[in-house]
């Protein structure tokens, strides 16, 4: 039952990410974990469309764990972002006006929600961006202090206690991104 449950949720926060815009329908990923259990969403799955089939569960110890095969090629920093803190979910998109930012450097929220729940927002920049150990090592050492993290030119990370914290960081940071842009384009 409580599989269901969790299996629901990721479900539903496919769904709701894309409908926020903060992936295309077949971009960014989302996992929670259980011990050393993994839920993470397949590799090529429909997220705004994910069932009960697009969810793979990895034992995260086992690094020859075939499951992992057919984990999103993100798995290796989810796993990486789990290692290296005590998260419990993880939310990887690609909001559009954050990763349109990431580009200029480390984001600085200007809102009092995002300044509250974000602060600072590091910016990684691997040589490879995507599904690397590299931007594994980069994103979970950032993670330790921090609760979201965007790689430039990429997408974010976001880590929480529940796939619900996970989510709304990742939705507080797009639309702290939004006015952060706005407002540098009215020359303030």
């Amino acid at each position: 039952m409580v599989e269901d449950a969790r299996i629901k949720k990721i479900i539903e926060t496919g769904r709701d990410m894309f409908l926020r815009g903060l992936v295309s329908s077949h971009a960014g990923n989302i996992s929670v974990r259980d011990g050393s259990r993994v839920y993470i969403t397949r590799k090529g799955g429909m997220t705004s469309r994910l069932s009960p089939v697009d969810i793979v569960e990895v034992d995260m110890e086992r690094s020859d764990d075939p499951a992992a095969l057919l984990a999103s090629s993100e798995y290796v920093i989810h796993r990486a972002i789990y290692l290296a803190t005590g998260a419990r979910a993880v939310v990887h998109a690609h909001p559009p006006y954050a990763t349109l930012l990431s580009m200029t450097g480390e984001l600085v929220p200007v809102d009092v929600e995002g300044g509250y729940h974000l602060g600072r927002v590091p910016v990684a920049s691997p040589r490879n961006p995507t599904a690397s150990e590299e931007a594994a090592r980069a994103v979970s050492e950032l993670m330790k202090t921090n609760r979201v993290v965007l790689i430039r030119a990429h997408g974010s990370f976001s880590r929480g206690e529940t796939l619900e914290e996970a989510y709304m960081l990742t939705s507080t940071l797009e639309a702290s991104a939004f006015y952060l842009h706005h407002l540098e384009g009215t020359g303030r």
